[in-house]
């Protein structure tokens, strides 16, 4: 009979039960079943007949030896705390190592930063150069310049190096070789470090960077050093030498104050030498006043012979100035074949005289023939002499 859908619920409506109800103990069997499964599987896959039972792991290194009686006491003694004595580090006890054979420590002043640094340079050189000798410097607004001491010391003399002649040496003509422009190029300046031998004289471009460093390198290396100073060529502002150069439209107190600023870039050069120059050297107003500074200053002049016109020669004899004149330009053409060609009249000019001059630019074929010649100079007849040898010295001085 049909339920009477209309009836309220629990008067004449019945509730519809499932047709296949589920027994408990048929549940919990089959969740047992299954967890007997996935042991035996595990069980199964581990292939391990031992597991689940008590492991005993041995160590396979040999028990350590018995202990002696002095050991034991050895290890009480260490249980108990003691006083530390400091025991001195084996580099501080060691006496302090001097530098290698044949080598020498200076140290070097950066003129930029005022940093020091010590460097190694070789000790024959070193030992025959001068340190800078502040008597010999002047204070003034652009910093230290030369000056001759109180005592009369000279930098002409005191930084001057000695000629390495031997009786054996005695008729050797000298020959003094110049090379500027150091310190402007450092691939060329190296190269004049590495090739180029200690008689060799170096000018030093007052426009370079790190000048004191590379002034106390070279004169730690044997070279003696000239200043190079700007001056105005007859092309000038076309030819431009650079700053602070000397010029013929200035007056005499704006140049000199211009080479002092020039003086100030590095110390311990012998004297200055001009670069370009050619209207400047030919003006007696504008540059004998400057010559007179340099006299004044215990310095001397190199002519480097570019300016045919150059009063030099007159204008040092009558103020006591040490000067000297290069009678051959070495790299007025850079071919190594037109250097060669200027080597050999330079060599025939100092058989002439007993002494000649060559000036020559950092340049890598210059310094490349230069070091060359100088190889077998004595073998030639020549000895090579800085560039104080070849100067001119006035009787006062």
């Amino acid at each position: 009979m049909a339920d009477d859908l209309s009836a309220p619920l629990g008067q004449g409506r019945k509730r519809k039960r499932s047709k296949f109800p589920v027994p408990l103990p048929l549940v919990v069997a089959g969740i047992l079943g299954f967890c007997v499964a996935v042991f035996l599987g595990w069980a199964a896959v581990v292939d391990d007949p031992s597991g689940g039972e008590p492991m005993v792991v041995l160590s396979t290194e040999a028990p350590p030896a018995a202990k002696k009686p002095d050991d034991v006491a050895a290890n009480a003694d260490a249980a108990e705390p003691k006083a530390v004595v400091p025991v001195p580090d084996a580099k501080q006890a060691e006496p302090a190592k001097g530098p290698p054979a044949g080598m020498q420590t200076i140290t070097i002043i950066d003129g930029a930063s005022g940093n020091r640094q010590e460097v190694l340079v070789p000790a024959q050189g070193a030992a025959r150069v001068a340190a800078v000798d502040p008597k010999l410097l002047e204070t003034t607004r652009h910093g230290s310049i030369p000056r001759i001491s109180l005592d009369g010391g000279r930098a002409f003399a005191v930084y001057a190096r000695p000629v390495n002649e031997t009786p054996a040496k005695a008729n050797l003509v000298r020959v003094a070789l110049v090379v500027s422009g150091l310190g402007i190029g450092a691939k060329n300046t190296a190269e004049a470090f590495a090739k180029l031998p200690g008689p060799v004289t170096f000018a030093l471009a007052p426009h370079a960077g790190d000048l004191e460093r590379l002034a106390a390198r070279a004169r730690g290396e044997g070279h003696e050093l000239l200043l190079q100073l700007p001056m105005e060529p007859f092309d000038y502002p076309d030819n431009d030498p650079g700053p602070q150069t000397l010029l013929t439209s200035l007056a005499p107190e704006q140049n000199i104050d211009r080479m002092h600023w020039l003086m100030s870039r590095f110390q311990g050069y012998v004297g200055v030498t001009n670069f370009m120059g050619s209207r400047f050297t030919a003006s007696d107003a504008a540059f004998a006043p400057v010559l007179r500074e340099v006299a004044k200053r215990g310095l001397m002049y190199l002519d480097d012979g570019s300016a045919p016109r150059s009063l030099a020669s007159q204008i040092a004899g009558a103020n006591n100035l040490p000067f000297a004149k290069a009678g051959v330009v070495l790299d007025a053409v850079p071919t190594p074949v037109e250097i060669d060609r200027a080597l050999s009249r330079l060599e025939a000019m100092a058989r002439e005289t007993g002494v000649a001059i060559g000036v020559a630019s950092a340049l890598p074929v210059s310094i490349a023939r230069i070091a060359q010649w100088a190889k077998n100079a004595e073998a030639r007849g020549f000895l090579l002499v800085p560039i104080s040898a070849a100067a001119v010295k006035p009787k006062s001085s």
